[in-house]
């Protein structure tokens, strides 16, 4: 299983509905994340808008190719690119970077 850990920034003006947005998250985004072998998915928001993304999964790049093609994912982030700073434009999925790992301890 592969960790794996990314940073987006979330615009200052819309922290709180992002926070309320990820209250309650629709059941079928949550499916198909978990179709799609995303795992143990956490998001962290600092109060400057710095969010950092934590999951598991076997494959990243193969979990986000499933994940591309679904239309509530489609939708999703539609709804959420608004949300997000994108100076190259990117979605926030397409933006999801991930950082290297240079210590665990298990």
């Amino acid at each position: 299983m592969r960790r794996v850990c990314f940073l987006l920034k979330v615009r200052a003006d819309r922290l709180e509905e992002y926070r309320a947005r990820h209250a309650a998250v629709w059941p079928e985004m949550l499916d198909a994340l978990k179709a799609a072998g995303w795992r143990n998915y956490s998001l962290f928001l600092r109060e400057d808008g710095l969010l950092v993304g934590y999951l598991e999964t076997e494959d990243f790049a193969a979990a986000r190719a499933r994940m591309a093609v679904t239309e509530v994912n489609a939708r999703w982030q539609r709804e959420m690119a608004p949300f997000f700073e994108s100076p190259d434009g990117a979605r926030p999925d397409e933006a999801m970077r991930p950082l290297a790992e240079v210590f665990h301890l298990a």
